[in-house]
């Protein structure tokens, strides 16, 4: 493809950071615009998620880009999650039985400021802050921005336009709102909201708990979590129900509320939070939804990549991945296109489209499953039974077995869309032949995986023949 064509990327988030830098690799002339200030000369606002868990599809985006060993250096490693029940006793239930197979906890803002150095660094691209998107003329590729500071207009126009403005995005609402296509748009909040508040450092800058680990406390309706940072701190995220429940956002209103809650639930954790009513008080409270769209491209103009076109829950851990994913995906089909000649933007989009639609509606389905997982069934005596059959599975024969969780995070081979498949069938097989009595003490491990992969099978059969 002759790269000399004008690129205009909207939203310099993560997802935006990381296409403006491969496009400009390839060539492009790209001009990224962002509503917010440059992150790296302001501090980031309190209460927006700060640390992330980068896996193993996020990792290859970065690596596409060649940026994965920058990005390493701001990253702990996770090999499990450590549970937290109400007495204090902790597990660890490992992510993996495969030694080399861990999450990352990497900061949001850090790395946003990796991508757009790399990016700056590269003479075909203009980074534009503090720009507000105002309106999309999706058919001649062109979008008007205001100047936060000056309140002066600009109008931009591209050969193509690639939204990347998130889920609230302003490129989706001008699709949504022309009424010379069919667009189709669904946004489901789950009744749950979430609040950031931190575990800091000891006095010595040491961790408070156990470092290597995202923590998770369920308590069935609501729960904590916390990550890792750097600098010896934890960001926690309590996740609970707006109302209708003992203990919610919408009754949780004074200091001694707030207190009698966490004593209640989380004592071992109000040690830890020293300003815990100032911090809850202080932090605003986000809501938690699912956007799924289609079609994500206007006139083979215009498209949709990361959350604008389809956010969701955080419960995961793939949002960002997904989204690093998406420029990989959209990266490999533009490499088919590579010469003038076969060059046509609106094969492109519609084979992105084609391709990657059904697996970002499949993990956005698996990350509502694992929210009430991780509430719910973490703490469960059958739940716990399963995850130490799957860890066992994966060290004994780590080439023939991989639990859901591990083809979602670490088979990045696998779309979304089969992991989920074969990986709800897995949870099934083996939970029923748990709760049947059929997997015993007295079978080797090599004779309970051979009954899991039969079931398994079965299962899946059941559902081809129910679903064609």
């Amino acid at each position: 493809m002759t790269n000399k064509k004008n690129i205009l990327i909207i939203g310099a988030g993560l997802c935006g950071s990381l296409l403006a830098l491969r496009m400009a690799q390839r060539g492009f002339e790209v001009t990224l615009v962002e509503k917010r200030p440059d992150l790296r000369k302001i501090t980031q606002d309190a209460g927006r998620s700060i640390n992330l868990a980068l896996s193993d599809r996020g990792l290859r985006g970065l690596r596409l880009a060649g940026v994965e060993e920058q990005a390493k250096k701001q990253c702990i490693p996770m090999n499990g999650r450590m549970i937290h029940d109400k007495a204090g006793n902790t597990f660890l239930s490992p992510y993996s039985g495969r030694k080399d197979e861990y999450i990352n906890s990497i900061s949001r803002p850090g790395l946003n400021m990796l991508l757009l150095d790399e990016a700056e660094k590269l003479p075909n691209v203009q980074l534009i802050f503090n720009h507000a998107c105002e309106d999309v003329d999706l058919e001649n590729a062109s979008a008007t921005f205001k100047d936060f500071n000056s309140k002066k207009e600009i109008t931009i126009t591209a050969d193509v336009i690639f939204g990347t403005d998130g889920a609230g995005s302003v490129v989706r609402k001008s699709m949504f709102d022309s009424h010379k296509f069919l667009f189709s748009f669904s946004q489901q909040w789950l009744s749950h909201g979430y609040k950031e508040l931190e575990i800091p450092a000891t006095e010595n800058g040491g961790y408070r708990t156990y470092k290597n680990a995202l923590h998770i406390w369920p308590r069935g309706e609501d729960m904590l979590i916390a990550l890792p940072n750097l600098d010896g701190s934890f960001t926690v995220t309590l996740f609970l129900p707006y109302e209708n429940s003992d203990y919610c956002f919408a009754n949780l209103t004074t200091p001694e509320m707030v207190h009698e809650y966490f004593n209640k639930e989380f004592p071992d954790v109000v040690e830890m939070i020293p300003n815990l009513s100032e911090e809850f008080f202080n932090n605003p409270t986000g809501p938690l939804g699912t956007v799924k769209c289609s079609p994500w491209n206007a006139y083979n103009k215009v498209l949709l990549l990361g959350d604008a076109a389809h956010a969701i829950v955080p419960f995961y851990g793939q949002g960002m991945n997904a989204s690093f994913e998406d420029v990989v995906v959209f990266d490999e089909i533009l490499e088919n296109y590579n010469s003038e000649e076969k060059k046509d933007w609106s094969k492109i989009f519609k084979e992105y489209e084609n391709i990657r639609k059904k697996d970002t509606d499949a993990i956005a389905d698996l990350a509502v499953d694992n929210f009430h997982e991780m509430k719910e069934h973490t703490a469960m005596e059958i739940f716990q039974k399963k995850r130490k059959l799957e860890t066992a599975f994966e060290a004994e024969f780590p080439q023939d077995y991989y639990s859901k969780y591990s083809l979602v995070t670490f088979k990045e081979s696998i779309p979304y869309s089969e992991a989920m498949k074969r990986g709800r069938a897995q949870d099934k097989a083996i939970l029923n032949l748990l709760d049947d009595g059929k997997i015993t003490e007295k079978m080797s491990l090599k004779d309970k995986l051979e009954l899991v992969k039969k079931e398994t099978e079965a299962i899946l059969h059941d559902n081809e023949v129910a679903f064609g």
